[in-house]
């Protein structure tokens, strides 16, 4: 089957083949060697210097650990939100207590940086602002860049659900100044679920020390201590772990560079051939549409269900569908780790063929 959603992804065949490896000791010299080999690699991709920590969890609880480990109840945080996942990052501070402020922008838009820098003007007393790099709900990529020169302007801690950006797109940690970014195993990554990856600046280090927040399974203090003597506090996922040092392994041959230009192609090749179709896509601005997920307007004479369906059916393929308030509004087509042009191309196939026996007809198109 051909997996064209926005994860978890398909995987490459030495990876599958390294996760079928029999179980070692995590507290063994192995394991520990696995560990320092993928959190050195997981560095170079990261582009940082700082820590880089490996939690059995999914990117949500990487997400949840970025608020336990950085906020006090009560702090002030400012949660830049453009879609579902903007939305949860801000749930989950707002659950532990913060005293959140939303900078909502309209599904299918980019945050704007100046907008950003105008809400920490007006709420000066903000402690940290939260913000999704690349929305998968609505296809929309961030100008992380911009936003993070603003609010590290502004002197504010910067959180970064990076979960489908970091490792396919360019996001030099150190650069932009991100102090949390959070990524996870089953995105760009050709790994399996059950890694949440994340690394920790100097600034995230000393909101440590003063953050209040309970924590326990998710503290980093303790996982920095483990990984020192090469192990986890907890029982590590060590399957996906040795998928992970598989994958890392290939991203290392291809280059970091090349992987991010082979997201590139793929964004510009969908985008290009769902344009042709006569479809609408639903990033409001094309200059900020994914590079890892492509998000389509379901145009009003069709059935998203049936659509999807006799891709899968008939075509082996399989897309996804909106989520929350765009459930029946729009599909999605994940272009994010492991994929061939071919993939890609039987995916824009599977999607002319299955409108063309539905029976759409583009605007203007004729129909004789």
């Amino acid at each position: 089957m051909n997996l064209r959603i926005p994860g978890p992804t398909p995987l490459p065949a030495e990876v599958l083949e390294a996760e079928a490896r029999p179980m070692v000791n995590h507290r063994g010299a192995e394991f520990a060697r696995i560990l320092e080999r993928v959190t050195a690699r997981l560095k170079e991709s990261f582009r940082t210097k700082g820590d880089v920590l490996l939690l059995t969890a999914s990117g949500s609880g990487g997400l949840e650990s970025a608020i336990v480990n950085t906020l006090s109840p009560g702090d002030p945080v400012l949660a830049v939100t453009v879609g579902a996942f903007g939305d949860r990052f801000a749930a989950i501070a707002e659950a532990y207590g913060t005293r959140l402020t939303r900078l909502e922008v309209p599904w299918g838009e980019a945050a704007d940086p100046e907008a950003v820098r105008a809400a920490l003007k007006k709420h000066p007393e903000t402690v940290a602002v939260l913000v999704t790099h690349n929305e998968t709900s609505t296809g929309v990529t961030n100008p992380l860049k911009e936003i993070a020169a603003a609010v590290k302007g502004a002197g504010k801690l910067l959180l970064v659900d990076g979960v489908s950006s970091l490792g396919s797109l360019p996001c030099p940690v150190d650069e932009w100044g991100l102090d949390v970014a959070v990524t996870a195993s089953q995105k760009g990554w050709m790994a399996p679920p059950g890694l949440a990856m994340v690394s920790v600046s100097p600034e995230a280090w000393k909101a440590h020390e003063k953050a209040k927040m309970p924590r326990v399974y998710f503290d980093y203090k303790e996982a920095r201590s483990y990984a020192e003597r090469g192990q986890t506090p907890w029982t590590p996922a060590v399957s996906v772990f040795y998928a992970l040092d598989a994958a890392l392994e290939m991203m290392v041959r291809q280059g970091l560079d090349n992987f991010h230009a082979r997201h590139a192609w793929a964004g510009d090749r969908v985008r290009q051939r769902v344009k042709e179709m006569g479809l609408q896509l639903f990033p409001a601005q094309e200059r900020y549409a994914s590079n890892t997920v492509t998000a389509i307007r379901v145009p009003a004479s069709v059935d998203d269900k049936r659509l999807r369906r006799i891709m899968l059916e008939r075509y082996g393929v399989e897309i996804a569908s909106g989520q929350e308030r765009l459930n029946g509004q729009i599909i999605r087509i994940g272009h994010m780790g492991f994929f061939t042009d071919a993939d890609i191309e039987a995916t824009l196939d599977a999607l002319a063929s299955a409108l063309n026996e539905i029976g759409f007809r583009p605007v203007g198109a004729s129909r004789a």
